[in-house]
Protein backbone atom coordinates (compact mmCIF):
# COMPACT_ATOMS: atom_id res chain seq x y z
CA UNK A 1 0.00 0.00 0.00
CA UNK A 2 1.39 3.39 -0.95
CA UNK A 3 2.32 5.71 1.91
CA UNK A 4 0.65 9.03 2.14
CA UNK A 5 2.65 12.23 2.41
CA UNK A 6 1.50 12.68 5.99
CA UNK A 7 3.10 9.37 6.91
CA UNK A 8 6.64 10.71 6.32
CA UNK A 9 8.77 12.33 9.06
CA UNK A 10 12.18 14.00 9.26
CA UNK A 11 13.67 10.69 10.30
CA UNK A 12 12.98 9.37 6.81
CA UNK A 13 15.23 12.01 5.20
CA UNK A 14 18.56 10.77 3.88
CA UNK A 15 21.53 13.03 4.53
CA UNK A 16 24.34 12.76 2.02
CA UNK A 17 27.82 13.54 3.31
CA UNK A 18 29.77 16.21 1.37
CA UNK A 19 31.91 14.84 -1.43
CA UNK A 20 35.10 16.20 0.11
CA UNK A 21 34.51 14.63 3.50
CA UNK A 22 32.77 15.77 6.63
CA UNK A 23 35.50 18.04 8.01
CA UNK A 24 34.10 21.58 8.25
CA UNK A 25 35.95 24.34 6.38
CA UNK A 26 37.62 27.06 8.40
CA UNK A 27 39.28 30.35 7.57
CA UNK A 28 41.75 29.96 10.42
CA UNK A 29 45.33 29.64 9.20
CA UNK A 30 48.33 28.30 11.07
CA UNK A 31 50.30 30.98 12.89
CA UNK A 32 53.64 29.57 11.70
CA UNK A 33 55.29 30.63 14.95
CA UNK A 34 58.34 28.58 14.00
CA UNK A 35 58.87 30.48 10.73
CA UNK A 36 62.26 32.03 10.09
CA UNK A 37 62.81 35.49 8.60
CA UNK A 38 64.70 36.31 5.42
CA UNK A 39 64.96 39.00 2.74
CA UNK A 40 64.05 38.57 -0.91
CA UNK A 41 67.01 39.02 -3.29
CA UNK A 42 65.44 38.04 -6.62
CA UNK A 43 62.11 37.05 -8.15
CA UNK A 44 61.94 34.70 -11.14
CA UNK A 45 58.71 33.20 -12.53
CA UNK A 46 57.06 32.48 -9.20
CA UNK A 47 60.25 31.49 -7.41
CA UNK A 48 62.06 33.65 -4.90
CA UNK A 49 65.69 33.77 -3.75
CA UNK A 50 65.65 34.66 -0.06
CA UNK A 51 68.67 35.45 2.12
CA UNK A 52 68.40 33.68 5.49
CA UNK A 53 71.32 34.09 7.89
CA UNK A 54 73.77 34.34 5.01
CA UNK A 55 72.28 31.37 3.13
CA UNK A 56 70.48 31.79 -0.19
CA UNK A 57 67.21 29.84 -0.01
CA UNK A 58 64.88 29.04 -2.91
CA UNK A 59 61.22 29.51 -2.01
CA UNK A 60 57.68 29.69 -3.36
CA UNK A 61 54.70 31.71 -2.13
CA UNK A 62 52.21 29.85 0.08
CA UNK A 63 48.59 29.69 -1.00
CA UNK A 64 47.36 31.62 2.06
CA UNK A 65 49.15 34.74 0.82
CA UNK A 66 46.68 34.93 -2.06
CA UNK A 67 47.49 37.76 -4.44
CA UNK A 68 49.69 39.59 -1.96
CA UNK A 69 52.73 40.58 -4.00
CA UNK A 70 56.32 39.85 -3.04
CA UNK A 71 59.10 42.02 -4.48
CA UNK A 72 62.86 42.30 -4.10
CA UNK A 73 63.73 43.75 -0.71
CA UNK A 74 60.69 42.35 1.07
CA UNK A 75 61.26 40.78 4.48
CA UNK A 76 59.37 37.47 4.63
CA UNK A 77 58.75 34.52 6.93
CA UNK A 78 59.65 31.02 5.68
CA UNK A 79 58.77 27.47 6.66
CA UNK A 80 59.94 24.18 5.22
CA UNK A 81 63.40 23.31 3.96
CA UNK A 82 65.54 26.43 4.37
CA UNK A 83 68.88 24.66 4.05
CA UNK A 84 69.60 26.20 0.66
CA UNK A 85 70.64 22.81 -0.71
CA UNK A 86 70.03 22.09 -4.42
CA UNK A 87 66.50 20.97 -5.34
CA UNK A 88 65.02 22.17 -2.02
CA UNK A 89 62.10 24.57 -1.75
CA UNK A 90 60.80 26.54 1.23
CA UNK A 91 57.45 28.35 1.49
CA UNK A 92 56.88 32.06 2.10
CA UNK A 93 53.99 32.20 4.57
CA UNK A 94 54.08 35.83 5.61
CA UNK A 95 55.23 39.21 4.31
CA UNK A 96 56.43 41.49 7.07
CA UNK A 97 55.31 45.17 7.15
CA UNK A 98 57.20 47.31 4.66
CA UNK A 99 59.12 50.42 5.67
CA UNK A 100 59.22 51.76 2.11
CA UNK A 101 57.83 50.64 -1.24
CA UNK A 102 58.90 52.09 -4.58
CA UNK A 103 56.00 51.67 -7.01
CA UNK A 104 54.80 52.88 -10.36
CA UNK A 105 51.88 52.47 -12.73
CA UNK A 106 51.77 51.86 -16.48
CA UNK A 107 50.53 55.41 -17.05
CA UNK A 108 49.14 58.31 -15.03
CA UNK A 109 45.55 57.04 -15.03
CA UNK A 110 46.15 53.30 -14.54
CA UNK A 111 44.76 52.19 -11.15
CA UNK A 112 47.02 49.10 -11.03
CA UNK A 113 50.18 49.71 -9.01
CA UNK A 114 53.36 47.74 -9.63
CA UNK A 115 55.82 47.33 -6.81
CA UNK A 116 59.46 47.63 -7.87
CA UNK A 117 61.45 47.20 -4.67
CA UNK A 118 60.70 47.32 -0.94
CA UNK A 119 62.54 48.49 2.16
CA UNK A 120 65.30 50.45 0.39
CA UNK A 121 66.69 53.63 1.88
CA UNK A 122 68.13 55.38 -1.17
CA UNK A 123 67.30 55.63 -4.87
CA UNK A 124 70.04 56.40 -7.38
CA UNK A 125 68.47 58.04 -10.42
CA UNK A 126 70.95 57.23 -13.17
CA UNK A 127 71.04 59.34 -16.33
CA UNK A 128 73.63 59.85 -19.04
CA UNK A 129 74.84 63.23 -20.28
CA UNK A 130 74.51 61.91 -23.81
CA UNK A 131 74.09 58.65 -25.75
CA UNK A 132 71.20 58.51 -24.88
CA UNK A 133 70.17 62.09 -24.22
CA UNK A 134 68.96 62.88 -20.68
CA UNK A 135 65.21 62.91 -20.02
CA UNK A 136 64.60 65.49 -17.27
CA UNK A 137 60.86 64.81 -17.10
CA UNK A 138 61.57 61.15 -16.31
CA UNK A 139 64.02 62.28 -13.64
CA UNK A 140 61.29 64.48 -12.14
CA UNK A 141 58.90 61.54 -12.05
CA UNK A 142 61.49 59.39 -10.29
CA UNK A 143 62.01 62.14 -7.72
CA UNK A 144 58.27 62.31 -7.03
CA UNK A 145 58.08 58.51 -6.66
CA UNK A 146 61.06 58.46 -4.28
CA UNK A 147 59.77 61.23 -2.02
CA UNK A 148 56.27 59.73 -2.05
CA UNK A 149 57.74 56.40 -0.87
CA UNK A 150 59.94 57.99 1.81
CA UNK A 151 63.14 57.07 -0.02
CA UNK A 152 66.13 59.44 -0.24
CA UNK A 153 66.91 60.17 -3.92
CA UNK A 154 70.28 61.01 -5.44
CA UNK A 155 71.25 61.86 -9.01
CA UNK A 156 74.06 59.97 -10.76
CA UNK A 157 75.14 61.45 -14.11
CA UNK A 158 77.15 59.02 -16.25
CA UNK A 159 79.31 59.34 -19.39
CA UNK A 160 80.58 62.74 -18.27
CA UNK A 161 83.68 62.20 -20.39
CA UNK A 162 81.50 62.52 -23.53
CA UNK A 163 79.76 65.86 -22.82
CA UNK A 164 79.46 68.65 -20.26
CA UNK A 165 77.05 67.68 -17.43
CA UNK A 166 76.76 71.27 -16.10
CA UNK A 167 73.50 72.23 -17.92
CA UNK A 168 71.74 69.13 -16.59
CA UNK A 169 73.04 69.62 -13.06
CA UNK A 170 71.93 73.28 -13.12
CA UNK A 171 68.29 72.18 -13.51
CA UNK A 172 68.43 70.54 -10.08
CA UNK A 173 70.79 72.90 -8.28
CA UNK A 174 67.89 74.47 -6.35
CA UNK A 175 67.00 71.11 -4.80
CA UNK A 176 68.58 69.52 -1.76
CA UNK A 177 69.58 66.61 -3.97
CA UNK A 178 72.93 64.80 -3.79
CA UNK A 179 74.45 64.62 -7.27
CA UNK A 180 77.45 62.62 -8.47
CA UNK A 181 79.16 62.81 -11.85
CA UNK A 182 81.07 59.81 -13.19
CA UNK A 183 82.97 59.13 -16.39
CA UNK A 184 81.79 56.44 -18.77
CA UNK A 185 81.56 53.36 -16.56
CA UNK A 186 84.07 50.71 -17.51
CA UNK A 187 86.65 53.28 -18.61
CA UNK A 188 89.72 53.88 -16.48
CA UNK A 189 90.08 55.68 -14.02
CA UNK A 190 86.41 55.44 -12.93
CA UNK A 191 86.21 59.12 -12.05
CA UNK A 192 83.50 59.68 -9.49
CA UNK A 193 82.94 56.00 -8.67
CA UNK A 194 84.16 56.44 -5.09
CA UNK A 195 81.47 59.07 -4.56
CA UNK A 196 78.85 56.58 -5.74
CA UNK A 197 80.22 54.01 -3.30
CA UNK A 198 79.71 56.51 -0.47
CA UNK A 199 76.07 56.97 -1.47
CA UNK A 200 75.29 53.25 -1.27
CA UNK A 201 77.61 52.09 1.51
CA UNK A 202 76.05 50.15 4.41
CA UNK A 203 72.47 50.54 3.19
CA UNK A 204 69.95 49.12 0.75
CA UNK A 205 69.71 51.18 -2.43
CA UNK A 206 68.09 50.86 -5.84
CA UNK A 207 69.24 52.09 -9.25
CA UNK A 208 66.61 53.33 -11.71
CA UNK A 209 66.87 54.98 -15.11
CA UNK A 210 65.96 54.47 -18.73
CA UNK A 211 67.72 51.92 -20.92
CA UNK A 212 71.25 52.65 -22.09
CA UNK A 213 72.31 55.06 -19.33
CA UNK A 214 74.77 52.54 -17.87
CA UNK A 215 73.02 51.20 -14.76
CA UNK A 216 74.19 47.63 -15.18
CA UNK A 217 77.67 48.73 -16.14
CA UNK A 218 77.75 50.87 -13.01
CA UNK A 219 76.63 47.89 -10.94
CA UNK A 220 79.41 45.77 -12.45
CA UNK A 221 81.91 48.41 -11.34
CA UNK A 222 80.45 48.56 -7.82
CA UNK A 223 80.13 44.78 -7.45
CA UNK A 224 83.07 42.96 -9.09
CA UNK A 225 81.91 39.70 -10.59
CA UNK A 226 78.25 40.73 -10.74
CA UNK A 227 78.18 39.94 -14.46
CA UNK A 228 75.14 42.09 -15.27
CA UNK A 229 74.49 42.20 -19.02
CA UNK A 230 75.24 45.48 -20.77
CA UNK A 231 74.13 46.82 -24.14
CA UNK A 232 74.53 49.66 -26.58
CA UNK A 233 72.32 52.54 -27.67
CA UNK A 234 70.47 52.28 -30.99
CA UNK A 235 71.93 54.83 -33.43
CA UNK A 236 68.56 55.39 -35.10
CA UNK A 237 66.22 55.78 -32.12
CA UNK A 238 68.72 57.05 -29.57
CA UNK A 239 67.33 54.55 -27.07
CA UNK A 240 69.05 51.84 -25.14
CA UNK A 241 68.14 48.18 -25.27
CA UNK A 242 66.81 46.41 -22.18
CA UNK A 243 69.61 44.25 -20.80
CA UNK A 244 68.42 43.71 -17.22
CA UNK A 245 65.18 41.75 -17.39
CA UNK A 246 64.35 41.62 -13.69
CA UNK A 247 65.29 43.35 -10.45
CA UNK A 248 68.03 41.67 -8.45
CA UNK A 249 69.81 42.60 -5.21
CA UNK A 250 73.61 42.37 -5.13
CA UNK A 251 75.85 42.58 -2.08
CA UNK A 252 78.40 45.40 -2.07
CA UNK A 253 81.99 44.51 -1.11
CA UNK A 254 82.17 47.30 1.48
CA UNK A 255 78.80 46.51 3.05
CA UNK A 256 75.22 47.12 1.95
CA UNK A 257 73.12 45.93 -0.98
CA UNK A 258 72.15 47.54 -4.26
CA UNK A 259 69.24 46.57 -6.51
CA UNK A 260 69.66 46.74 -10.29
CA UNK A 261 66.34 47.18 -12.12
CA UNK A 262 65.31 46.86 -15.78
CA UNK A 263 65.47 50.06 -17.81
CA UNK A 264 62.24 52.07 -17.79
CA UNK A 265 60.69 54.11 -20.59
CA UNK A 266 57.77 55.44 -18.54
CA UNK A 267 57.06 55.98 -14.87
CA UNK A 268 53.33 56.34 -14.18
CA UNK A 269 52.31 58.17 -11.00
CA UNK A 270 48.60 57.35 -10.77
CA UNK A 271 49.12 56.48 -7.08
CA UNK A 272 50.17 60.06 -6.27
CA UNK A 273 47.32 62.50 -5.75
CA UNK A 274 47.20 65.68 -7.86
CA UNK A 275 47.13 67.80 -4.71
CA UNK A 276 50.32 66.07 -3.50
CA UNK A 277 52.34 66.63 -6.67
CA UNK A 278 53.16 70.28 -5.99
CA UNK A 279 54.63 69.32 -2.61
CA UNK A 280 57.13 67.07 -4.35
CA UNK A 281 58.46 70.07 -6.30
CA UNK A 282 60.04 71.92 -3.35
CA UNK A 283 61.63 74.52 -5.63
CA UNK A 284 58.18 75.50 -6.96
CA UNK A 285 55.82 74.89 -4.04
CA UNK A 286 56.47 78.24 -2.27
CA UNK A 287 55.42 80.04 -5.46
CA UNK A 288 51.84 78.76 -5.13
CA UNK A 289 51.16 80.85 -2.02
CA UNK A 290 49.98 83.78 -4.16
CA UNK A 291 47.87 81.61 -6.46
CA UNK A 292 44.05 81.90 -6.44
CA UNK A 293 42.41 79.40 -4.11
CA UNK A 294 41.22 77.09 -6.90
CA UNK A 295 44.24 77.55 -9.18
CA UNK A 296 45.00 74.37 -11.15
CA UNK A 297 48.63 75.52 -11.65
CA UNK A 298 48.34 74.96 -15.38
CA UNK A 299 49.25 78.47 -16.51
CA UNK A 300 45.73 79.89 -16.35
CA UNK A 301 43.70 81.93 -13.83
CA UNK A 302 46.67 84.12 -12.86
CA UNK A 303 48.84 81.24 -11.67
CA UNK A 304 51.63 82.75 -9.56
CA UNK A 305 54.13 80.08 -10.56
CA UNK A 306 54.98 81.92 -13.78
CA UNK A 307 56.16 85.00 -11.86
CA UNK A 308 57.95 82.79 -9.36
CA UNK A 309 59.97 81.13 -12.11
CA UNK A 310 60.59 84.25 -14.20
CA UNK A 311 62.02 86.02 -11.14
CA UNK A 312 64.64 83.29 -10.80
CA UNK A 313 63.47 82.09 -7.38
CA UNK A 314 63.10 78.51 -8.67
CA UNK A 315 66.72 78.38 -9.85
CA UNK A 316 68.24 77.96 -13.29
CA UNK A 317 66.06 74.96 -14.11
CA UNK A 318 62.81 76.60 -13.06
CA UNK A 319 61.24 76.74 -16.51
CA UNK A 320 61.91 73.09 -17.27
CA UNK A 321 60.72 72.02 -13.84
CA UNK A 322 57.51 74.06 -14.12
CA UNK A 323 56.83 72.53 -17.53
CA UNK A 324 57.38 69.08 -16.01
CA UNK A 325 55.00 69.81 -13.12
CA UNK A 326 52.26 71.06 -15.42
CA UNK A 327 52.61 68.05 -17.69
CA UNK A 328 52.26 65.80 -14.66
CA UNK A 329 49.17 67.59 -13.38
CA UNK A 330 47.57 67.47 -16.82
CA UNK A 331 48.41 63.79 -17.23
CA UNK A 332 46.96 62.92 -13.82
CA UNK A 333 43.76 64.69 -14.87
CA UNK A 334 43.67 62.55 -18.00
CA UNK A 335 44.34 65.48 -20.35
Amino acid sequence: MARRLSDYSEADAKVRPPKRGSRPRTKQRPAHEDAITGRVLAVDRGRFDVLVDGVRVRAMKARELGRKGIVVGDEVALVGDASGDPDTLARIVRREPRRTLLRRTADDTDPVERGIVANVERMLIVTAVTDPEPRPRLIDRCLVAAWDAGIEPALVVTKADLADPSPLLAQYAALDLPAVVVARSGEDPHDGLDAVRELVADRWSVLVGHSGVGKSTLVNALVPGAGRSTGVVNDTTGRGRHTSTSAVALELPGGGWTVDTPGIRSFGLAHVGVEELIGFFPDLAPGTEDCPRTCPHLGVDDCALDDWVSSGRAGAGGEQRLDSLRRLIAARAGE
